[in-house]
């Protein structure tokens, strides 16, 4: 059908809609902690979906959907619902959290994440951890806007064949408007525009859905049929409903062994010490609403898992009714594609939106986190201590600015080399969490571990790490629980030889 002036239209209207909400926020801005934290005075509900929000980017929306409509050579490696297998561990880390992490976040007033390791170990374990955060961020945020351009890419491509740079273009409108209503509404703008942004993917998730439910031959027993025929690569059955693998093989990502225990570990390190997730939890009014919010959005990601995987397989029984006749870049592009090409005017306008919704929600979250990070954990206490609660807000309005312009730039670099926008997405941000959640175990497990011995671990756990991406076949779905080991081992030996240092005894006993 292609995409028609109704559609832009309803794009347009969401893009400056919600740009214009952000900034709304702009007034509640008087302090420094209002623009990272809020008055902590919102709803846990609310919160709680701005979590799922804030996790869902457009990768999950584009890459989960091609993840089951694919066919591979195994179906431990996809092709159906086995990565629902990864979101039972996202799950249990939830709990774990909740008991482990959240009381140790709200025994303070901290504004970030890392100033627990501050309290704990000390500075530098702090310096280091929040270091990895910003680097590991940027770089997986800049993949994420990048994922986004493939979607206007396909949007403006139908209409506009021979315009030049389009996926360059989608980055910068992304981009900028995000960074519009992130600037000028800190954390309140993120966390409201995230449940609007939620509401629009969602709903827009479903009406594809229930478009493809009408454009299959036979409705649902013709997608039933078509998912419990499909065939691997190497021509074995290989149905699409297939959840469970119990499968003992470490180089392949979704068994459930991988999927429960590397789940449990990806999730405890990316919502237990990663702060685009941990300042949703300090925004909450107590720690027993945090926890809430935590557990909750837990069940939502695993509906709308299913949600996106469904609709995979859906891709996979139209297209199986009737072929594709233009030669797709990769996988990636097959739910955007549909949508502009068989949605009706209108609604793929809506489900388009509902892509960038993700992509926005994602971004103006990071862009929000690795400012506060930049100026609480670095600035503040390495510049200028002394530093005015009016100067460090402009500054951290700046600090915005900026990184915005850095994950501008990531994305338009990230096109080099990302093949599958979701395992790319994951690996590289797998490879700094193990570190990072050993450092954080070692914390609130031990009374023995200094900094010292945190600082070795983490980086020994790195190195460890950058090996095992290079030199073997170890699933990412693996890689958080390997870092962790070597760096709570590691940790905790070298801290052995000394002395627990004066922060890390009072901090303990306190």
């Amino acid at each position: 059908m292609g995409f028609s002036a109704i559609d832009y239209g309803v794009l347009l209207l969401y893009l400056v809609g919600i740009t214009i909400f952000g900034t709304l926020f702009r007034r509640s801005q008087r302090t420094v902690k209002d623009y990272f934290l809020g008055d902590k005075n919102t709803s846990w509900v609310v919160i709680s979906l701005s979590i799922v929000a804030t996790e869902t980017s457009t990768i999950t929306l584009i890459g989960v959907p091609a993840i089951a409509y694919a066919s591979y050579a195994r179906p431990e490696i996809g092709g159906n619902f086995a990565y629902l297998q990864v979101v039972l561990g996202y799950i249990v880390a939830r709990f774990i959290i909740s008991l482990l992490f959240i009381p140790a976040y709200f025994r303070g007033d901290l504004l970030t994440a890392y100033e627990l390791l501050k309290r704990r170990f000390g500075p530098k374990s702090k310096n280091f951890a929040a270091s990895l955060f910003l680097c590991m961020r940027a770089i997986g945020e800049g993949i994420r806007v990048f994922s986004a351009s493939l979607v206007l890419s396909a949007v403006l491509g139908a209409s506009f064949p021979t315009l030049p740079h389009l996926w360059l273009w989608s980055i910068i409108i992304v981009g900028f408007l995000t960074l519009i209503y992130t600037f000028e509404g800190g954390i309140a703008a993120v966390i409201w525009t995230d449940l609007i942004q939620l509401v629009i993917y969602i709903g827009g998730s479903l009406l594809a859905a229930y478009e493809l439910l009408h454009l299959v031959p036979g409705g649902w027993d013709g997608i039933v049929a078509a998912g419990q025929t499909a065939v691997s690569t190497t021509g074995q059955p290989a149905s699409k409903f297939q959840i469970f693998s119990f499968t003992w093989d470490w180089s392949v990502p979704f068994t459930f062994w991988a999927g429960l225990i590397g789940g449990t570990f990806l999730t405890m390190a990316s919502h237990g010490t990663d702060q685009l997730l941990v300042q949703r939890l300090l925004t909450c009014r107590n720690k027993r609403d945090s926890q809430k919010a935590l557990i909750l959005s837990g069940f939502v990601v695993f509906f709308q898992f299913a949600l996106f995987l469904l609709i995979g397989v859906m891709l996979y029984a139209y297209y199986k009714a009737n072929p594709l006749t233009t030669a797709l870049e990769s996988n990636d592009q097959v739910f955007p594609f549909f949508i502009v090409h068989q949605l009706p005017h209108g609604i793929a306008g809506l489900v388009i939106a509902a892509i960038f919704a993700a992509a926005m929600s994602n971004l103006s979250g990071s862009l929000n986190s690795l400012s506060s990070s930049t100026v609480i954990d670095f600035y503040k206490p390495l510049v200028n201590p002394k530093a005015s609660d009016d100067s460090l807000l402009k500054l951290s309005k700046w600090f915005t600015v900026a990184w915005g312009i850095v994950l501008i730039l990531i994305a338009i670099v990230s096109k080099t080399f990302t093949k599958s926008v979701l395992n790319t997405a994951l690996s590289i941000a797998s490879l700094p969490y193990g570190a990072m959640l050993g450092a954080f175990l070692l914390g609130v497990l031990t009374k023995r571990a200094n900094q010292r011995g945190v600082m070795t671990g983490m980086a020994l756990s790195l190195a460890f790490m950058l090996m095992i991406w290079l030199e073997t076949t170890l699933a990412w779905t693996w890689y958080v629980l390997a870092g962790t080991t070597v760096c709570f081992v590691v940790g905790y030996g070298v801290s052995l030889i000394g002395k627990p240092s004066e922060v890390a005894t009072s901090a303990a006993e306190g």
